[in-house]
């Protein structure tokens, strides 16, 4: 049988947890809109600062959001002015979709570094999207990758790609492994990211799969 289930989602309660944490049944579908749009705008300002993942709290009157990055100097800023002007930012989004001011949640936003950027399957991914874009060989990206993530700890990591690698007329599929990477045991820690690269000649996808020590 294929691997028909998100890993993160297949182990949530276990190792991994939602990036959205809320209930409201009256306004459920927009406040997941919302979610999404606010996430996708987080991820593309916080691009350089090689933003992981955003998770969202919700209560009645605030709004809990929590950033990991790799590098999060570049967020807070000096004197926490880059903060600040990310407040802003998020306050701006929220005012074009209330109606008044008074419905304006109390914001707290907190910034979580990552110690090991090599260990996280977004990043990895990431970095594996932008050297395909800069038309790096497939196989020495993917032999460095690996070798790196096993360096930082991991017990095992699976990369894989699908689509028109350098620049092929017909599609194909490449992957290496190294390590265990158990995709059916629900308390193995993995790390779970799909990142596609928009190179010339089309889509490549680039899937991560890192086994990392049970928390």
């Amino acid at each position: 049988m294929g691997q028909k289930v998100n890993p993160h989602i297949i182990r949530l309660r276990t190792t991994q947890t939602w990036d959205s944490r809320w209930f409201d049944e009256k306004h459920y579908k927009d406040t997941v809109i919302e979610d999404y749009l606010l996430r996708k705008l987080l991820m593309e300002r916080l691009k350089l600062a090689g933003v992981a993942r955003v998770e969202i709290e919700r209560s009645i009157n605030s709004l809990k959001i929590i950033t990991y990055v790799s590098r999060p100097g570049l967020v807070i800023g000096r004197g926490g002015t880059g903060l600040e002007d990310l407040k802003k930012f998020i306050n701006k989004f929220f005012m074009t979709r209330i109606k008044s001011a008074k419905q304006m949640p109390k914001l707290d936003i907190r910034v979580e570094p990552i110690k090991e950027p090599n260990l996280d399957a977004f990043l990895v991914g990431k970095n594996v999207t932008e050297q395909l874009i800069r038309r790096m060989p497939y196989k020495r990206v993917l032999v460095q990758t690996a070798d790196k993530v096993m360096n930082s700890g991991a017990k095992g990591v699976r990369i894989a790609l699908a689509g028109r690698i350098n620049g092929a007329e017909i599609g194909r599929r490449e992957k290496i492994q190294l390590g265990t990477v158990p995709l059916s045991t629900i308390r193995a820690n993995i790390s779970y990211a799909s990142v596609p690269a928009l190179t010339k000649k089309g889509y490549i996808g680039v899937k991560v799969w890192i086994n990392r020590e049970e928390e």
